[in-house]
């Protein structure tokens, strides 16, 4: 399922079904206690050394989201709409309402050995990724460079390849107002503040 480049919302737009994944349920729970603890942060390179140094790996919130995202994928409905075969896929958890924070919750599944790139993409409102390693050796590259497990930041406004290495991860993110755009090129100038 591609994208339309005009548009400028995250998809799929349909969430996953939350009565028949009592899993879901979970991690919905489980990224409202997150929301609630970052909800006046914003997106970009000081959340996520924040992040990384008081939300990684140890933290409760980052464990229960790393288990619940990868029950999820055993269960079926985490990154199971494939976009590039079985080695990139994604999957809407929710759509930006009241109970996210208006937040979208997305997952994205990658796995290469090899430096693989997926679609090129900007953020309007900046994003938030939670890096779940499913091989303990995969990363995630964001705008200040390559992450394990942990978490990525992109600033309001950056634009990237979302590109992974070294095995398989998901990615959960969260999207303020589910807004991403297909239309930025390679090339194009990022804002002053990434």
């Amino acid at each position: 399922m591609e994208p339309s480049p005009t548009k400028n919302v995250d998809v799929p737009s349909v969430e996953v079904d939350f009565q028949r994944y009592p899993t879901s349920q979970k991690l919905l729970k489980r990224c409202q206690d997150f929301f609630s603890e970052v909800e006046n942060l914003t997106p970009g390179k000081d959340l996520e050394a924040y992040l990384n140094e008081n939300y990684g790996p140890g933290n409760p919130i980052y464990e229960d989201l790393c288990a619940l995202t990868i029950e999820g994928l055993k269960e079926g409905w985490v990154a199971n709409i494939e976009l590039d075969g079985p080695k990139y896929r994604r999957s809407k958890v929710a759509v930006p309402k009241e109970e996210t924070s208006f937040l979208s919750i997305t997952t994205v599944y990658m796995d290469s050995q090899e430096e693989y790139s997926g679609q090129y993409h900007k953020h309007p409102y900046g994003e938030i990724n939670c890096v779940v390693q499913i091989d303990k050796t995969a990363e995630l590259k964001g705008m200040q460079g390559w992450q394990g497990a942990g978490w990525t930041s992109p600033g309001p406004g950056t634009h990237h390849y979302p590109q992974v290495r070294n095995g398989a991860l998901i990615a959960l993110f969260f999207l303020p107002a589910g807004r991403i755009s297909y239309t930025a090129k390679p090339g194009d100038a990022q804002p002053i503040a990434v």
